[in-house]
């Protein structure tokens, strides 16, 4: 299987499966010099991680991380020093359940990746969908703890703002009230409505989608290219390839299609120091594939959970057809999860536009 990779400069390599010994990443590229710790990387990996609420899958996985190669250790023990040769950050799997899906070894689940899988590679591990699994989503997570340390200023921050027909109040938001929640949204009321909504759903045996916004800030202008390499187009499908994604928009995205132009339009003046300012963000940040300085803003749509306990109907491998009941552990709303994933991302194609820009035009 190739297409394991993405970044060109920031170069991200992702391994291992969902029900094998272990997954991990190697970041090729990463600059010298740059330090961190793995309480850092771990911190991140603690959102994603399952089994922290009724609301998540129940497998138990701790995501230690170990930092494999490419740094020297300090004196104090716990930091870490890029040395500038690739770096492999590995975490085991501990909690795997093979047994569980047993009973669509041969059965195609409507709207997971079985089917194609199976089409493509005339063979697939239906252990938890082996490579295609979200597990392997952890590894992201792990580099995008690294990635938001090559931008100096960078901070990158998620949150749920729909979730199936729910959606939070705007003028509610609140970003420390992200991690008191465990929807990770910045609308405390939104999260009492989640909770009862998705109780509901849980019980009934069946999932819902969600929509998450990621914002970075400290970006600095002058990011991406205007043809090819453009900073949204890389962002997009940096989001686009995590499971269950659907849908990516950039700034006002879809809803600039339903307004005029002078709306749409962010206009600039000059500030008190004679800077150009922006008077609204509607572009994302981006500007013909290119940063201005404000926030970088993206949303993603992730559909609902295909492992469900409802019945739907489907074939067999060997072409018959049949009904498929999805036992186990799974997600209601594998959008929860999504938040720290989409962060990781967007750390990433950043970092990677940071390192090219820098190699272009030998400034920031």
């Amino acid at each position: 299987m190739s297409h394991n990779t993405y970044g060109h400069l920031f170069r991200v390599t992702t391994w291992g499966e969902s029900h094998g010994i272990a997954l991990g990443c190697v970041i090729d590229g990463c600059p010298p010099g740059i330090e961190f710790t793995e309480a850092e990387v771990q911190a991140y990996l603690d959102k994603r991680k399952p089994g922290q609420s009724k609301f998540t899958t129940q497998r138990r996985e701790p995501d230690q991380v170990r930092v494999l190669s490419g740094v020297m250790p300090q004196d104090d023990g716990e930091t870490l020093v890029t040395t500038g040769t690739p770096v492999c950050m590995m975490i085991q799997n501990t909690d795997q359940r093979s047994k569980d899906y047993s009973d669509i070894a041969k059965r195609y689940r409507p709207g997971h990746a079985d089917f194609t899988y199976d089409v493509k590679y005339g063979i697939r591990d239906h252990r938890g969908g082996g490579r295609s699994s979200a597990r392997e989503t952890a590894a992201r997570v792990a580099a995008g703890a690294l990635a938001r340390k090559v931008v100096p200023g960078l901070v990158v921050r998620g949150a749920l703002v729909s979730m199936g027909t729910k959606e939070i109040d705007r003028d509610r938001w609140d970003w420390e009230e992200v991690n008191r929640n465990p929807f990770f949204t910045p609308d405390p009321q939104a999260a009492e409505e989640f909770a009862d909504y998705l109780d509901a759903i849980r019980k009934a045996g069946s999932s819902v989608g969600a929509v998450i916004e990621v914002v970075a800030e400290g970006v600095p202008a002058g990011l991406g290219a205007p043809v090819y390499a453009k900073l949204d187009q890389d962002i997009a499908s940096g989001l686009m390839s995590i499971n269950a994604v659907k849908g990516v928009e950039i700034g006002n995205g879809f809803e600039a299609a339903r307004i005029r132009g002078e709306e749409n339009a962010d206009e600039i003046r000059l500030d008190e120091y004679g800077n150009p300012s922006f008077l609204s963000n509607n572009a994302g940040g981006i500007l013909g594939g290119i940063s201005t300085g404000q926030p970088v803003v993206a949303r993603f749509a992730v559909k609902p959970t295909s492992s469900i306990l409802t019945p739907t109907r489907s074939i067999t491998a060997d072409g018959e057809e049949t009904e498929v009941v999805t036992k186990g552990r799974h997600d209601p709303c594998v959008g929860i999860r999504a938040v720290p994933i989409g962060e990781a991302m967007v750390a990433c194609a950043i970092a990677d536009h940071y390192l090219r820009h820098r190699g272009q035009t030998g400034r920031i």
